[in-house]
């Protein structure tokens, strides 16, 4: 089984790994306690005898995994023969480089509301980020001794076996990148903030993207070259700009067109933690004319671990939507099958940032 036990002992949720007949072949702690049951208890049983879900997705989820792909489900109730019920999300998941293992993540709402609590209390929130960093840094040195085994494991393997030596070395190396990405929400370094030409930074991100992941894609830009400054961390807004670009550039395979389009608009305005209110003026906005985000993660899209790729980790939408905020921006989202439009409004520059009299 490629999936490293301390990593899977480490899930802060929920989770079971589900073989081709919906039998339960693998729990982690979290579960034992959730579910109140053993492991031993769990193994072999089937998911649906076992855990108490109040929902018809019996169907829904053969139809996840016979396409391989993520089901979502939010706001049910989850229990067991041997606890009472609590309002949950749950999420399927096919296990990458498998035929048929599923894997079942339940998130009980309580917890889902401590998170939201912290992120909206500074030394709650810090504590949260802090405690994702030390706990990717302490998976990612099983995961190097894991690779390095199966490495040295691989020099005295037979071609076939090779195959799967292999397969642990990738799947670990894609586990380490996404660990990476959750210590990114550890950096708590303050933006350096200044006044800058937004146009500057989008022309960065559109040629950076143009000879790289984006070359298949048709770049259309539509500027307000009367734009002012706005005031905004360049390094951490070309981050955000290449992010979008590249989710954009990835929901066409083949072709299609990205347009980057600017404009000022005093309609938008956000009440910061002060209780003041900030106008966020200026526009950018990144359309694609790809199929759209899937309806049923929409609404959750800059949520962690949320994502409607295939292999995706679900953490680059997270990092931009907290990349803008540290800057007092906002950002949002519309979709539609052949148009999905990012919006980012940020601030303009006061003159005595950008060095007027």
């Amino acid at each position: 089984m490629i999936f490293g036990a301390n990593l899977w002992s480490s899930l802060p949720v929920p989770s079971l790994m589900l073989d081709g007949d919906d039998l339960i072949t693998m729990s982690n702690p979290a579960a034992e306690t959730f579910l109140n049951m053993s492991t031993k208890a769990l193994l072999g049983q089937r998911l649906w005898e076992k855990v108490l879900i109040d929902a018809p997705l019996e169907e829904p989820f053969n139809r996840a995994r016979a396409n391989r792909t993520s089901l979502f489900v939010n706001d049910v109730d989850v229990g067991s023969g041997e606890r009472a019920p609590m309002m949950c999300n749950l999420q399927f998941s096919p296990l990458q480089g498998s035929d048929d293992i599923m894997i079942v993540m339940i998130s009980p709402r309580e917890i889902a509301s401590r998170i939201n609590q912290n992120h909206s209390s500074g030394k709650a929130a810090k504590s949260a980020i802090g405690m994702a960093e030390m706990l990717a840094h302490e998976i990612k040195n099983p995961l190097a001794g894991i690779t390095g085994a199966a490495q040295l494991l691989s020099m005295g393997l037979s071609v076939e076996d090779q195959e799967l030596t292999d397969l642990i070395v990738e799947e670990s190396r894609r586990i380490v990148k996404l660990l990476e990405q959750v210590e990114q929400f550890g950096n708590l370094r303050k933006p350096v903030q200044k006044s800058l030409n937004i146009h500057d930074v989008l022309d960065r991100a559109r040629q950076s993207a143009a000879v790289g992941f984006g070359a298949h894609m048709l770049f259309v830009e539509e500027y307000d070259p009367s734009l002012p400054p706005t005031f905004a961390d360049a390094d951490q807004l070309l981050q955000v700009f290449l992010n979008l670009l590249k989710n954009a550039s990835e929901a066409n395979k083949e072709s299609g067109t990205i347009r980057l389009r600017t404009f000022y608009d005093t309609s938008l305005r956000v009440r910061r933690a002060d209780g003041t209110q900030a106008r966020l003026p200026l526009q950018v906005e990144i359309i694609d004319d790809g199929p759209g985000l899937p309806p049923e993660i929409a609404e959750d899209i800059f949520e962690p671990f949320v994502s409607g790729k295939e292999n995706g980790t679900g953490l680059g939408l997270a990092l931009v939507s907290k990349l803008i905020g540290d800057v007092g921006g906002w950002i949002s989202v519309d979709s539609v099958p052949g148009r999905t439009v990012f919006r980012i409004s940020l601030p303009v520059a006061a003159k005595m940032e950008t060095g007027e009299d």
